[in-house]
């Protein structure tokens, strides 16, 4: 099972395996606060397209198709397989910095995973 959390939220026992999925730290949050278990660096926008869609929600759609071909990457892919090993066993939090809790790259890493997991379920 996956789920998103923003990184300023406490840590809680329900998050299971909790993972970074920002390229940068987010501002002002100690290691012992965020209660990673993993930083998964691989999975975040590239620095090209975080900026581009500096979190303009009128560009979330674009930003999408965009980040969904970065995911395609082997090392991004590598790291996808590893977080669906780990949700086929138990809870993953993808840990985030946004303060938009809908217009994220987790949340569109969220529904890679979902995709992914029924996709795998079909075979």
């Amino acid at each position: 099972m996956f789920r998103t959390k923003r990184a300023y939220e406490p840590a809680g026992p329900e998050d299971g395996y909790r993972v970074l999925v920002e390229r940068l730290w987010p501002r002002g949050l100690t290691k012992e606060r965020a209660a990673l278990d993993h930083w998964a660096k691989e999975v975040s926008p590239s620095p090209a397209l975080r900026t581009w869609y500096g979190h303009d929600p009128e560009r979330f759609e674009a930003f999408t198709v965009r980040y969904r071909k970065e995911l395609a990457a082997p090392a991004a892919q590598a790291v996808i397989a590893d977080l669906r090993r780990r949700g086929a066993r138990g809870p993953v939090t993808l840990v985030y910095a946004a303060h938009d809790e809908e217009h994220n790259s987790a949340m569109v890493l969220l529904r890679e995973l979902e995709r992914a997991r029924r996709k795998a379920k079909r075979r």
